[in-house]
């Protein structure tokens, strides 16, 4: 999805627009995501040069900045940017296409990313992307996760989307 199609929906939608930006030197495309209506752009760790810089770009332009880690890339990536941060997303597949079977060797990462973020003063959101399901949401949340990103979970759902909605909040939140 461009900034094209953010821009589209931006005004159909009040729904946060959340822009992980997957690429090679995302700083060339941040402002153009933002006002195109991103509320927050994410940027692959391993992707930018001068990680800091692109944060304060972000942020500059107006939307909450984040960092995505792949699977490889260890928390401490992430250790002198902390006070940069407004969400953090750890990839629990290795990127690259949907319906990849969940990591459970990353549930203790999410665990050490938890930890970091509760040694700093600012609310930093614990997001994770890759093998979201009703058989893994209890653990991911568990470990500190406060955002999910589900994608086969809902939309390749055999009884269809609503369904596959209900089942992942039922997983998280039982009582509803």
């Amino acid at each position: 999805m461009g900034p094209t199609a953010v821009q589209a929906l931006r005004p159909v939608s009040k729904a946060v627009f959340d822009i992980h930006l997957m690429i090679v030197q995302p700083e060339r495309y941040v402002e153009d995501f933002i006002k195109a209506g991103a509320d927050s752009v994410t940027v692959q760790a391993e992707a930018c040069l001068h990680l800091q810089r692109t944060l304060t770009q972000i942020r500059e332009a107006g939307a909450r900045a984040g960092v995505a880690l792949n699977p490889a890339t260890p928390p401490e990536a992430l250790e002198y940017v902390l006070n940069d941060l407004d969400l953090i997303l750890v990839m629990t597949v290795n990127p690259g296409f949907g319906g990849q079977a969940f990591l459970p060797a990353m549930l203790p990462k999410i665990r050490r990313v938890r930890a970091m973020i509760e040694s700093v003063s600012h609310p930093i959101h614990l997001e994770v992307d890759g093998g979201i399901a009703a058989e893994t949401v209890g653990a991911v949340t568990e470990a500190g996760a406060n955002v999910l990103v589900a994608g086969t979970a809902i939309y390749r759902h055999p009884e269809g989307v609503a369904d596959g909605i209900r089942l992942l909040r039922a997983a998280v939140l039982p009582s509803a």
